[in-house]
């Protein structure tokens, strides 16, 4: 069986790219297609010996600077890929790869993370700043990729979807039902940590959605100490925010540094909407339980009192009133490692491959059926 994986681009190695990798373990001799490839050493190492394929956009003058300002034109790119030779398409999607045309005899699975957020439910987040004219503009652009989005959105044989979170967003969006597998964490990357540090942590790309802000705003009142790992465009406006030494703005760290504060941390505090929430299910491997607002993967990863606390308005208050409701909880690092352990790789693996296979089976029955 001849099998292609499509992933929208490749410009680091984040939670889209771990789940890639876990695909490619399990489909050793597929062929990897994407929009960009911008991988160099280490980071392309899970890539092994696979084939990668990039799209006509690689090639434009300062694509690794610009790509994601190229939105109008990566629904004709990723549509220019020819697979009239591959049995089994998968797409891993949160923005077009799930818009690859396909023949009648290929059989299509899409993993989708999300539909994109900056067209959808996210809009007036990008556009509220913008002026007049400049709002007008971005909003005809989007609708344009909404209309092409609908319609990609309906081209997989079949869908996965990354949690019940973002199932329900699939079905408000498309029209389309899914079947959730959550997300590959390697939970053997992570040691348990029995002896906790007084600080808290959170791992998280700085922009708006994510909600560092509220956590800092938090944090600025209470006086605890705060360590803030990642990067982002929200970087410089974020450290001006902050008013005492307790909360510490690191930037990007190595895997190894990560580590070692879920490992220590006493707490893992997040105020987003996330789609899922790999981070969180990290520093649950780490014995280390959570503080997060339950929309999103939050109410699927964390146990309200058990492996964490849910807080239910996302506000500054409700994550203090949560941190002191946390405080006077004695969690058990082994029985919030436990939890964890159901989003592993492996389990990933299994109910992927199982997925994969009864849908071979009801295609290929499909279109053998005889006509009546």
């Amino acid at each position: 069986m001849k099998v292609a994986v499509v992933h929208d681009w490749l410009a680091g190695f984040t939670g889209a790219e771990r789940v890639l990798s876990a695909l490619l373990e399990l489909y050793p001799y597929a062929d990897v297609y994407t929009l960009f490839d911008f991988l160099r050493g280490e980071e392309r190492k899970f890539l092994g010996n696979h084939r990668v394929f990039t799209s006509v956009l690689q090639g434009l003058p300062l694509s690794r600077k610009i790509y994601r300002s190229l939105l109008l034109l990566m629904p004709l790119a990723i549509e220019m890929f020819n697979f009239k030779d591959y049995n089994l398409v998968i797409s891993s999607s949160s923005s077009v790869a799930k818009g690859v045309i396909t023949g009648p005899d290929t059989l299509h699975i899409s993993y989708m993370h999300s539909p994109p957020r900056y067209i959808w439910d996210l809009q007036d987040s990008y556009l509220h700043k913008m002026g007049r004219f400049k709002r007008l503009l971005t909003s005809s652009i989007f609708h344009l990729v909404r209309v092409w989005d609908y319609s990609a959105g309906q081209r997989p044989d079949f869908i996965i979807s990354n949690s019940n979170f973002v199932r329900g967003r699939i079905k408000k969006y498309y029209r389309r039902d899914s079947t959730v597998i959550y997300p590959p964490v390697d939970i053997s990357d992570f040691k348990i940590g029995f002896e906790k540090s007084d600080f808290y942590v959170t791992v998280s790309r700085l922009v708006p959605y994510k909600r560092v802000d509220l956590l800092i705003d938090a944090f600025n009142q209470n006086g605890k100490k705060l360590y803030i790992i990642g990067s982002g465009p929200d970087f410089k406006k974020l450290s001006q925010k902050i008013r005492n030494k307790n909360i510490m703005m690191m930037g990007y760290q190595t895997r190894q540094i990560i580590r070692e504060f879920l490992q220590k941390a006493r707490g893992y505090v997040f105020a987003g909407e996330e789609d899922f929430g790999i981070a969180m299910v990290e520093a649950m491997a780490a014995g280390t339980p959570v503080i997060a607002y339950y929309k999103g993967g939050a109410g699927e990863i964390v146990e309200d009192k058990k492996t964490g606390i849910l807080f239910f308005e996302q506000n500054a208050s409700q994550i203090l009133k949560s941190i002191e409701k946390f405080e006077s909880i004695r969690f058990d690092p082994c029985r919030v490692r436990e939890r964890a352990e159901n989003f592993g790789k492996q389990i990933f693996q299994t109910q992927f491959k199982e997925y994969v296979d009864l849908c071979m089976n009801n295609f290929h029955s499909r279109s053998e059926a005889p006509i009546e």
